[in-house]
């Protein structure tokens, strides 16, 4: 008798802006699998307690928030919002909240999926197939957010969004509950100099790697 694999799993962690969400997207159309960007619940949670005018600091309205997503069906460019994202980091805080949607983002993963994050790895998929932490000297990072608001239309600066970036690393990285940190067993994938296309094979190589063991 066959053993039936198990479903697919590539958990993908890393700082902002270092092209970790590009590779995740195209790494589910490749290799056709369901994609959750994790940073995306949280922006869901706190935009619904904004829509039901209760304090960002309700844990309990927060965790009832949660429990009525619908992780399939996240609005990335409406939850992009720069106000939902400064909404975002105030309930991301909430350790009861952050267990609600870690199981949920179990839930979506355990058919198979390419999960986009800080804490995949280490946190919600910790047995997924493949992981791959996703990173970029903070001054690259700046000039791609940078390259990207101009396109938009925006206004702001390269020291400022640099500056932003640090914090951001700084408050990801030292925080009590599920720090940015990269697995033991995560393939790195240092994207400093690197263009997407040779990020994306690279990844795209250890996938299928992991499919032929």
């Amino acid at each position: 008798m066959v053993a039936e694999k198990s479903p697919l799993t590539v958990a993908i962690d890393g700082p902002a802006a270092s092209g970790k969400g590009t590779l995740a997207r195209r790494l589910a159309v490749e290799f056709d699998l369901p994609y959750l960007d994790t940073g995306l619940t949280y922006r869901a949670v706190a935009a619904q307690m904004q829509l039901d005018n209760v304090a960002l600091d309700d844990e309990v309205a927060a965790i009832k928030a949660a429990q009525r997503l619908d992780l399939a069906a996240l609005d990335r460019d409406y939850l992009s919002d720069h106000q939902i994202g400064a909404a975002a980091s105030k309930v991301a805080v909430m350790p009861k909240l952050r267990a609600e949607l870690v199981e949920l983002q179990r839930a979506f993963a355990a058919r198979g999926a390419v999960m986009d994050g800080r804490d995949i790895g280490t946190i919600v998929c910790p047995d997924a197939q493949v992981k791959l932490f996703v990173t970029a000297g903070a001054e690259a990072r700046a000039e791609r957010r940078f390259k990207e608001v101009a396109a938009k239309g925006g206004t702001s600066s390269y020291d400022d969004i640099l500056r932003d970036i640090r914090q951001r690393d700084e408050r990801d990285s030292s925080r009590s509950v599920s720090p940015l940190k990269k697995a033991a067993d995560a393939h790195l994938i240092d994207t400093t100099k690197m263009d997407i296309e040779t990020a994306f094979l690279a990844a795209k190589t250890l996938v299928l790697q992991a499919i032929e063991r």
